[in-house]
């Protein structure tokens, strides 16, 4: 089973790197920060959706009629001239679909982090979007996932061997109290993990509306 790390640091992985960093203007070394902490939270987001068994119809859905994996065969091509609208277009569809009203939130909590523009953040967001879903379709293929419950493991095994900083990143999105609040765990990011409602962590949680 490959996990996100692996596919970030295969040669898939640089060309990614490279593509999104022409595509945005940012540094390489920053845009490997901002998809190294951003694609484990467009996993961890969509771990949380495939929780309800609807959730996870409409992922697998989603990956079996558009996200294959093709995408991850021609990124050359994909950045070759400039990524096409449509590939942006989608992206901004997965995005809207996974974060929901939270996205703003979670593009200026990882502004915050990475010292990288939000513009620049959503920008890499929607090209990585349909590259993350592409590879988890070629995973869920190669697995024979079928329900939730496979969707869920596979899920969890492509976020295992994170570094420690997402680690925390990725519990606190996962909502480990069970509130349904992504707003915490933007908060608990942003303060490297911490979700105690007092003091800075807490501060940040009122100024995002809990």
């Amino acid at each position: 089973m490959s996990g996100l790390l692996d596919l970030l640091n295969s040669p898939v992985g640089k060309q990614l790197i490279s593509g999104v960093a022409g595509e945005t203007g940012q540094p390489e070394n920053k845009t490997a920060d901002v998809l190294g902490m951003a694609m484990p939270l467009l996993l961890g987001a969509m771990k949380k959706n495939v929780k309800s068994p609807q959730g996870a119809e409409g992922l697998m859905n989603a990956l079996s009629s558009k996200h294959d994996g093709s995408i991850l065969d021609d990124l050359g091509g994909l950045f070759g001239g400039g990524v096409d609208s449509n590939v942006v277009k989608d992206g901004a569809g997965i995005l809207g679909h996974v974060f929901g009203n939270k996205q703003a939130t979670v593009e200026t909590a990882l502004s915050q982090k990475s010292g990288v523009d939000a513009g620049s953040i959503s920008q890499i967001l929607k090209i990585a979007a349909p590259v993350v879903m592409g590879y988890l379709g070629k995973q869920t293929a190669q697995s024979k996932v079928s329900d939730s419950n496979g969707m869920n493991s596979l899920l969890g095994n492509m976020l295992g061997g994170q570094p420690e900083q997402n680690q925390s990143l990725i519990t606190t999105l996962l909502d480990a109290d069970g509130d349904g609040s992504i707003l915490d765990d933007v908060a608990g990011m942003v303060m490297g993990g911490s979700k105690k409602k007092g003091g800075i962590g807490g501060l940040l949680g009122g100024l995002f509306g809990k």
